[in-house]
């Protein structure tokens, strides 16, 4: 699997006109867990250690957030925050990976999703392509 990405333009509402803020490697997954599966926009972060989720999500694959392992993270505005980590499925186009997530009533469903070092870097060798605003994933092969 060898798979290509354009990355996000993100717009913010302005007064009668629509203004560009940003574009971000932002690509859909599918996150899995039992029999649920969610499809969902996720930003690949090579400065995030792992994969981080609003809490709603965890719930909405049927996870009991809270009864994951606690863990305290924090970002760039270095206030710290709590996640529940679990294990579940991530997939992109439609290969799949077992990882460890964690899911933090901190986030707002507002945003979008963190892939990040432990949980999916270790997964896919991915390229970033900013100026022609493209992302490649492919597989790691496991030895």
């Amino acid at each position: 699997m060898n798979v290509t990405f354009h990355y996000k333009k993100i717009w913010l509402p302005k007064v009668k006109t629509l203004q560009l803020i940003a574009i971000r490697p932002i690509i859909p997954i599918t996150i899995c867990y039992l029999k649920s599966k969610v499809r969902y926009e996720a930003l690949i972060d090579s400065g995030a250690d792992c994969n981080i989720f609003e809490a709603q999500l965890g719930e909405l694959i049927g996870l009991n957030v809270k009864t994951g392992i606690k863990r305290q993270f924090g970002g760039i505005t270095g206030q710290s925050a709590i996640a529940y980590m679990h294990k579940i499925v991530i997939a992109v186009d439609n290969y799949e990976v077992e990882t460890e997530c964690g899911f933090s009533e901190d986030i707002s469903m507002d945003g979008c999703g963190i892939l990040g070092q432990n949980g999916f870097f270790n997964h896919f060798k991915i390229y970033f392509d900013r100026s022609a605003e493209i992302i490649q994933l492919s597989p790691k092969i496991k030895h």
